[in-house]
């Protein structure tokens, strides 16, 4: 564990049996207290794709605000909401997933993706992959460019590569399973 990992590690909350029993739950929350911690999140990341050339950041509703946010500042490019089905009042374009107890769909306006552009996709945290693999097709679709995926929190045990292995996915620190 490097000392990023170290960081993380003793910042992020892990509650068990949330939200039910046999889950365990990488609370982000409890790093936002630490505004060392989230500079040190928002810097690193800044860092990596410093020399990627994004022409704007897309933020996963709802904790991927957080760090899409001033990320995006800091580079001075568009931020791009990716949300719930009818969460958008204008008009969106959208893509349905699957998730392990039904489906979701995940939408952004239309006019918020520009062809030929390139995106970074950024969430919390990244499990199965499945939301970002519909916002990544959805950037597709419209003749973008994935230029990353990025999460402060990795879940590889999960298998997210599955559907993300394609694109090139930063997370800033791993869990493995309990």
């Amino acid at each position: 564990m490097n000392n990023l990992e170290k960081i993380l590690d003793d910042s992020i909350a892990k509650v068990k049996d949330f939200p039910k029993k046999g889950i365990l739950f990488y609370d982000i929350t409890s790093l936002l207290l630490k505004p060392a911690v989230f500079n040190l999140i928002i810097e690193n990341l800044y860092e990596y794709y410093s020399k990627s050339h994004l022409d704007g950041i897309i933020a996963v509703e709802s904790r991927g605000f957080i760090f899409a946010a001033p990320l995006a500042l800091k580079f001075n490019i568009p931020l791009i909401l990716a949300r719930k089905k009818g969460k958008l009042p204008r008009k969106t374009i959208s893509e349905n997933y699957s998730l392990e107890y039904g489906e979701e769909t995940i939408e952004i306006h239309q006019e918020d993706i520009n062809k030929g552009k390139k995106y970074l996709l950024i969430d919390d945290l990244i499990a199965t992959g499945g939301t970002l693999k519909a916002i990544a097709n959805l950037v597709e679709k419209s003749g973008a460019i994935v230029g990353g995926i990025a999460a402060v929190i990795g879940l590889p045990f999960l298998n997210y590569d599955k559907l993300l292995g394609k694109y090139d996915v930063k997370t800033l620190i791993n869990y493995h399973g309990e």
